[in-house]
């Protein structure tokens, strides 16, 4: 922003907590609670006292082209409905503390940790002069009643009328900004005390009339300042380091239209895959959400003004970064969310034909994002057989070229014209396809979920048929109906230990397919000559049936019959790299040579519970 965009001045701090109580000052929606506790505030009444700083106020000017719903300060009830002059970005903490213990004619009353606490701020006028004491120290928070109590429930301090207050030399903090009428009926109550008087005289002074003289710094934004700015401002000068969500930013934008943002998402949005048969979408965020609108919005802009005539390099771009989702308009929203949701729906079917079934296995939720934004934007014509496999290829290579890891933004952008225009125009292959390779030596990194590759592999082998060895049931039948699938050892570590296998070949992927709990509980940690003969008579099924089950997990089971853990790991190994090169739709060159590549992690981590 140019420096003319805000102003730099001091206020007083009693005009500040006017502009507060009568509603001109006022909170955007997107902050959040008041959230200091009464020696937070102490220390900062302590502060002013002594003519301290205590940091800049930031505010916004309203009335400008970005609007946003407002509330009140807490506590703060002004007369009617007014329209504020400036919103409080900065400084929310401290104006509504000062707020509460000067101006508030009741206690003050606030939520901490779920356990409200209530009560007024006093200062001990003796000790408040006292130059070799704290200041801070002479500032009480005493309960609602004004009494204090013992732990057997007695009282034994009452300050709950103001001769009581008189007698006991405290000063309530309420009275700051009074005109002097406290010290008025102090003196009357002291009457011809001349010690009396001389310690209002000195505590008036010393303590109450700071108050009155102390200015704030206020840096106040223009009404010209754009949405993003004042979202980067707010998390900036936030000092609690709470970061400003895009959701939260354009609910309390939205909410200047009348729209909840918040009740839209979570009963149309959300609640529109809330059927089991959604449960891969369970942790979709708004966010998430968000993006895929702004991508079908910023697509639209650039198709509207490719349609005018627009030069190429003058078009808008299609982008869902935090400025694009940011500048995302109400009427956008509203246009395009309805497609979103249908496009999301879409991906959660499209992502079964996959044998993705659940988040846990979900080798990408970043990729969910620009599926169901191609979904959207394809429509019908994704629905094809042909679209069908494009997409598949596209998603499988964003999965095994691991091209969805870490910032994202810019691929979102460039899948969605490239997987559209692949689908609808038979256009060249997507970046995206193009890019992705897939290494051979990479499979004995992959050890754990924590790898998005290992999660495709296993989506992979229940696609190729992966029936448990046992029940002879389709692995996703099983998993729907809770029989805990998952992936586990085809060698037990056990027995490869006993054998002396490294650990970097028998715990990656190449030793591990999907089998219910039950299953790897009869394998246990033997050879699988042993356990074979236990599937064999607990399946009561004939010795080929088990093998043909065997083998719809890419696993010959004539090497696990004579234990032959080498011939078995090259085997499989070669048939995972198929089915991966099938999945992806390009080649991918088996060089034993990149499985001693020594930029490949040989880390032994396992995340199975086997034996």
């Amino acid at each position: 922003m140019p420096d003319e965009a805000f102003s730099i001045d001091k206020r007083p701090l009693r005009d500040l907590l006017r502009q507060v109580e009568v509603g001109k000052a006022q909170l955007p929606e997107f902050q959040r609670g008041w959230v200091w506790p009464h020696p937070n505030i102490a220390s900062l009444l302590a502060s002013i006292s002594l003519s301290y700083p205590v940091g800049t106020v930031m505010l916004l000017k309203a009335g400008g082209d970005v609007r946003f719903k407002y509330r009140p300060i807490e506590g703060a009830t002004p007369v009617g409905e007014p329209e504020p002059d400036t919103l409080v970005l900065d400084g929310q903490q401290r104006l509504t503390s000062l707020f509460q213990a000067l101006k508030l004619k009741g206690p003050v009353t606030q939520d901490l940790r779920k356990h409200q606490v209530s009560g007024w701020f006093y200062v001990d006028m003796v000790q408040a002069l006292d130059e070799n004491g704290d200041r801070e120290d002479a500032i009480r928070f005493l309960p609602e009643s004004r009494k204090v109590l013992n732990f057997r429930g007695q009282v034994i301090e009452d300050y709950s009328t103001p001769e009581r207050e008189y007698e006991a030399l405290l000063f309530p903090l309420h009275a700051v900004f009074d005109g002097g009428d406290w010290g008025y009926g102090f003196i009357a109550h002291w009457q011809s005390d001349g010690d009396k008087f001389k310690l209002w005289r000195d505590f008036n002074e010393a303590f109450v009339r700071p108050f009155d003289r102390y200015h704030v710094p206020v840096i106040e934004l223009g009404q010209a300042t754009p949405r993003q700015a004042v979202c980067q401002v707010f998390e900036k000068v936030n000092t609690g380091g709470v970061t400003l969500t895009v959701f939260e930013l354009l609910t309390a934008t939205y909410a200047a239209d009348e729209f909840d943002l918040r009740n839209n998402w979570e009963q149309e949005c959300r609640a529109a895959w809330k059927a089991p048969e959604y449960r891969i979408l369970r942790e979709v965020s708004n966010t998430d959400f968000l993006q895929a609108v702004t991508l079908l919005a910023t697509a639209a802009r650039r198709g509207r003004e490719a349609e005018r005539g627009t030069e190429e390099e003058r078009l808008p771009r299609i982008g869902c970064k935090r400025k694009d989702m940011l500048a995302l308009s109400l009427e956008d929203y509203v246009r395009f969310a309805p497609s979103v949701i249908t496009g999301f729906k879409a991906a959660a079917k499209f992502l079964h034909q996959q044998f993705l079934f659940d988040t846990k296995f979900l080798p990408y939720g970043t990729q969910l994002i620009p599926l169901a934004a191609i979904l959207a934007l394809a429509g019908d014509t994704a629905q094809s057989a042909g679209a069908q496999h494009k997409l598949a290829r596209w998603y499988w290579c964003g999965v095994f070229g691991e091209l969805y890891g870490g910032s994202t933004e810019t691929r979102f952008s460039q899948d969605l014209p490239d997987v559209v225009d692949w689908i609808r125009k038979d256009a060249a292959e997507p970046r995206t396809v193009s890019a992705a390779q897939f290494t051979p030596g990479r499979l004995l990194t992959l050890r754990t979920r924590n790898s998005a590759a290992y999660k495709g592999i296993y989506a992979l082998l229940l696609k190729a048929g992966a029936l448990d060895w046992r029940t002879g049931e389709k692995a996703e039948v099983t998993g729907y109906f809770d029989e805990s699938i998952d992936i586990h050892h085809i060698f037990p570590k056990t027995w490869c230990e006993k054998a002396g296998y490294a650990p970097a070949d028998y715990n990656s992927i190449i030793n591990k397919t999907p089998l219910t709990a039950r299953t790897n509980r009869i394998i246990g940690g033997a050879a699988p000559s042993d356990y074979l003969g236990r599937l064999i008579k607990t399946a009561q099924t004939p010795h080929e049936d088990v093998a043909e089950r065997i083998r719809s997990h890419l696993v010959q089971p004539e090497l696990m019959a004579t234990d032959d853990f080498d011939g078995f790991f090259t085997a499989r190994r070669a048939e995972l790299l198929r089915s991966i090169a099938v999945a992806m739709g390009k080649p991918i060159p088996d060089d034993e040579s990149s499985v001693d590549d020594p930029g490949i992690n040989l880390d032994t981590a396992d995340d199975t519970d086997d034996l």
